[in-house]
Order: C-alpha cells, then structure tokens, then sequence
C-alpha cells in the first residue's frame, strides 16, 4: 500500500469549475488536470471561473511522470477515477448528478441497478471515499457518501440593480437535457417573457456563454429575476447557478420543488402552471422594488444555508476520511 503523502497538495479533474474553484477555499496547493476526453473545452472554462490562485493547470501525462503523490485525488465521475486508477493516494468521489439523470442525459443502456453495483465494486477496489452536493444525489446512486452542499458568497458578487426588465437563467447543454431541467415547461411558462439565456448550448441560436466571471455578475446584478426549473426525481431545486443568483440578490422563479431553499412569496414566485408562473414573472417585471425585497431575502439565505465556511469544513471532512480510508484499506460499506 502506498503511503500517504505529506506535501499538502491536491489533485483535482478539471470539470465543474464553479465548484473546483471553490476548493480554494482549503488553502492547499492542487493540481487541475485539463484536456481529458469528453469535456466541452480542450482546457480550463474561464468563462466559467478564473483558476484558482493556488491552483496550476496540468496534463496527465504529467501527472503520471511526476513521482509525487498527493493528500487527495478528487474525481467528478467514472472517467477521471479511472484515469487515475494507477496513481498513489487517497480518493475522493464526488456525486454532482443523480444516476438516472445522467444515464437518461448519456443515453446510456445500462440499467441503473446494475450500474448502482458496478460503480459500487469499483470504488472499494480503489478504496475511495464518496461525497454528494446534495442528499438526493446520494440516495440516487445508493452509495453511503457525506454530503457537501454548494455554497456562495454574497461578498462575491455586485449589488443587486435588476435595471434589466428581463429574466435570466444559465444552463448548459440544454438540448441533452431537457427533461432533467423540465425544458418544456420552461417553454411554456416563459414564452413572451423577455429572458437572457446563458450557457454552452452550440445548438440554440442566439445563446452564449459569459465571456468571465465578471460579465457573469454583472449580468445578475442588472437582470430583474433568475430562473430554475427541475424535475424532482432527476435533480435538486437549486443548482451553482441559482445560488449564485441567490447570492446576487435576485428573486427565484421556478416550479414547487421539495429541496427548493426559495420560500414562495418572500425570496421568489414558485408555481407548477406555466400560465401562472409566467404572471409571476410579469409581476416582477413591473414591480422592481418587489423584486428587490425578494432577492434580500434569496441573499439571507444564500449566505445562512449556502455559506463559504459550511463548504470548506465539510470538504476538509471528506478528504480527511478519504486519506483514513486508504490508509486502512476498508471501505465503509462493508
């Protein structure tokens, strides 16, 4: 068994950069390893977050050339534990999506029961430890796993304007998922609402991804409302983005949604009509004050639920059970 490294610094795959960038928060040196197979860009996403500061960009050849080892090899999915199936150190896996929202978006033919088995016995042939962003992620992939919620910082972002009589919502790779994010009544609630979408959706005419980070907040700042839509057996009611809307101070207008952290009525609008979710969002429209009285309220709770320091002590949790786990050999479901 390989010993556990001393050098304090981390290897994460890149994906998921609002996430990875937030792992600056450990204060721990890492290593972000790009141009893996798979991703919609060939290197870091800068138009989703600057790399860390105390983050270099690395191929993996490089990584499998240096003698190093590392505190914690973190892995978004299957791919990148595979990938680092020959490296020395301890796992950590990490469960961003449910498992059938994944399969369905991947067209995947494999039934997620024996999925469920198959990631199962991998994970304890590398002995890597799980954590979840959220419980529903855990329980769909079945696996015991500690829950790390998303977090976002109101200290991050512009004050709240909403000059823009206009809706926002960012989303990725619509056209693959359109049911998880129930794009069709997305469609039907905000149809003559005028709305910005953005994300990499290469197939819809018009829509973009932010050029950075900064033209990111500055597009939530001015925006009157964000939008979240989600079907409750394939994903949460609240995503990085919504909560860094949250954290901007705009109101959520969304469909009622079990794990939805907006109240109706205080911090947005929820409804399961489209004919009334789309007066709602007229409402706000004309009613910027309103809009702003909610997206105080969306900001409290960003800042009470969603909080920078929850994330950091939670993930400081997992990888120090990820380093105890490969250091005893025993996975915790046996």
């Amino acid at each position: 068994m390989a010993a556990l490294s001393t050098n304090g610094r981390l290897l994460v795959f890149d994906c998921h950069e609002a996430w990875v960038y937030q792992l600056g928060l450990l204060e721990q040196p890492m290593d972000v390893v790009v141009g893996l197979q798979g991703r919609h860009t060939a290197g870091w996403d800068y138009a989703m977050r600057p790399v860390p500061p105390n983050a270099r960009i690395i191929r993996l050849h490089d990584v499998r050339s240096d003698a190093q080892g590392y505190d914690c090899i973190i892995a978004h999915n299957l791919s990148d534990l595979l990938e680092a199936r020959e490296l020395p150190g301890p796992r950590l896996f990490v469960l961003h999506g449910t498992l059938e929202g994944i399969t369905l978006e991947q067209g995947s033919l494999t039934l997620p029961d024996e999925l469920r088995r198959t990631v199962a016995r991998y994970l304890e042939q590398q002995r890597a430890h799980v954590m979840a962003v959220s419980p529903l992620k855990a329980r769909s992939w079945g696996l015991p796993a500690d829950i790390v919620t998303l977090a976002a910082d109101p200290a991050d972002y512009l004050p709240y304007s909403g000059d823009l009589r206009r809706g926002l919502r960012v989303a990725n790779h619509i056209h693959r998922r359109r049911r998880t994010l129930l794009w069709e009544f997305h469609e039907q609630a905000f149809a003559g609402v005028p709305m910005t979408l953005v994300g990499h959706n290469e197939d819809m005419r018009g829509v973009f991804a932010a050029r950075d980070w900064a033209d990111l907040k500055e597009m939530l700042s001015r925006h009157r409302f964000f939008v979240h839509t989600a079907d409750p057996a394939l994903e949460d009611g609240f995503n990085m983005a919504m909560l860094e809307a949250m954290a901007a101070g705009l109101p959520v207008l969304g469909n009622r949604h079990p794990t939805s952290p907006v109240v109706h009525g205080v911090s947005g609008l929820l409804s399961d009509d489209p004919s009334q979710l789309r007066g709602h969002a007229m409402r706000l429209l004309e009613d910027r004050e309103l809009a702003r009285r909610m997206g105080d309220e969306a900001r409290k709770t960003a800042a009470e639920r969603f909080s920078p320091q929850k994330f950091k002590a939670g993930l400081q949790e997992a990888v120090a059970a990820a380093r105890q786990k490969w250091l005893q050999g025993v996975a915790p479901w046996h």
